[in-house]
Formats: C-alpha cells, sequence, structure tokens
C-alpha cells in the first residue's frame, strides 16, 4: 500500500448514509442471502460499518463491511496514526482506484434508505437528510474489497448533483434503479464511466428532510425514529 501526502482539499461529499430498514427487507430488495447474525448500523460514517450486497459464485450476499478504503499517508505514517478512510469515488483517474474501478470483481452496491450533508454556517452545522420517494430502499454503486489486515471496505462514487441536493453539496451517490444493478455489478469499465456521468436521479424523486439536528448528534432521519437495527 503507497504513503500519499496529506492534502488540505476540502472534499465536498456526503459523510453520512443510513438504511432504516430490516435485514429481511434489505435481503429482499436486493435478491441477496444475509450473513447469520447480521445487524443494521443506526447510521454510517467514514471509517464505521456498513452493508454491502456483492456477488460470489453467481450469488448475491449480503454483508458488513467498513465505509472507506484506507489510504495511509507519509505524515500519518510518521505520526503512527492509523490510515485516513476513503469513502467516495469521485475520480476514476486517482491511481487510489486503478485496480477496482476497472475490475468488476470490486463492485457492490451500497443499500441506503438516507445519505445526508451538512447544512447551514459553520460551527452549527445540522443534518439534512435526502432519500427516494418510489425507492425505501436503493443502491448506491459501489467498490469493495477485502484488504490485508484491515478486512473488507467499500466506498461509493458520487456524480454531478441534481437540482435538491445544492447548496448542501454540488455531488451526490450515483444512485441505481433495479434494472441497473446487473450492469453495474458486471459491466465493463465504459459501464462505469457512463453510470458517472449519465443524469442523476430526476429531482422529483428525490425527498428532502431538513432538520435542526446537529451534524454529530446522531439524530435519524425524521419518521424513523422507532425503526430498531433488527437481526
Amino acid at each position: 500500500m503507497e504513503l500519499v501526502r496529506e492534502s488540505s482539499e476540502r472534499v465536498i461529499v456526503s459523510r453520512l448514509h443510513t438504511v432504516r430498514s430490516s435485514v429481511a427487507e434489505i435481503a429482499a430488495a436486493f435478491g441477496a442471502e444475509a450473513a447469520s447474525g447480521l445487524t443494521i448500523p443506526a447510521e454510517t460514517i467514514e471509517g464505521g460499518p456498513g452493508l454491502v450486497v456483492f456477488e460470489s459464485g453467481g450469488r448475491r450476499l449480503l454483508r458488513p463491511a467498513t465505509w472507506g478504503f484506507p489510504r495511509p499517508s507519509l505524515e500519518g505514517a510518521i505520526r503512527g496514526d492509523p490510515p485516513q478512510r476513503v469513502g467516495m469515488v469521485a475520480d476514476l483517474t486517482n491511481r487510489m482506484w486503478k485496480r477496482v474501478v476497472v475490475d468488476a470483481r470490486y463492485r457492490c452496491l451500497i443499500p441506503v434508505t438516507h445519505f445526508a450533508n451538512p447544512d447551514g454556517a459553520h460551527g452549527a452545522r445540522t443534518r439534512t437528510w435526502f432519500s427516494v420517494k418510489d425507492r425505501p430502499i436503493v443502491a448506491w454503486a459501489g467498490f469493495c474489497q477485502n484488504v490485508s489486515g484491515i478486512g473488507p471496505v467499500y466506498a461509493g462514487m458520487t456524480m454531478e448533483a441534481n437540482a435538491t441536493i445544492p447548496p448542501t453539496n454540488d455531488r451526490m451517490p450515483v444512485l441505481l434503479d433495479p434494472a441497473d444493478h446487473q450492469q453495474w455489478l458486471h459491466g465493463s469499465i465504459q459501464d462505469v464511466i457512463r453510470f458517472m456521468y449519465r443524469a442523476p436521479f430526476n429531482a422529483e424523486r428525490m425527498k428532502v428532510d431538513r432538520t435542526d439536528d446537529a451534524w454529530r448528534s446522531g439524530a435519524a432521519p425524521p419518521g424513523t425514529e422507532p425503526q430498531l437495527a433488527l437481526l
């Protein structure tokens, strides 16, 4: 794993997503087999636990994974810090992704019911949630890999945002309809590029929930609080 220099560049993408459904509902939505004893995290931040669906031996499997590929830096290595986690793929030419983006073995579907962006002034940011009206559980186009010494990790691909997302962000997750799942999981690098640069989900399909909840509050999307992580 190569070391890179740390960057002060601000990355303007979501750092929070959740799936407010049961394991059985998620498995059914993707035609996947869930791991025994699987639990659903209340929310997922970079470096935290999440869920992915991938194919192996012709079967779709729902499994736990950590959000964010490790990116060790020279400065961090000198300090003895753990590698930074990168959970977004915005530039397919970045050398960090040069192997995973071209090989369909590393493709996955990330189950999501909501994703959030920070909103408001610095120091007083709140949670603004986004979901898809006609897809209670939607797939986010992702890449996953079992990293030696760390375990399974994943990252989601992003694209230019639709009209509902700004001013919280100028990018959004690449969301997939069920008809797209097979092509995402098995398509070529040209298909990956097409998914990134096609039009995003229409703004009319999106639901926006602006809240007064502090960004680091851990508060759930409005209307989902009674839904607990289920076995």
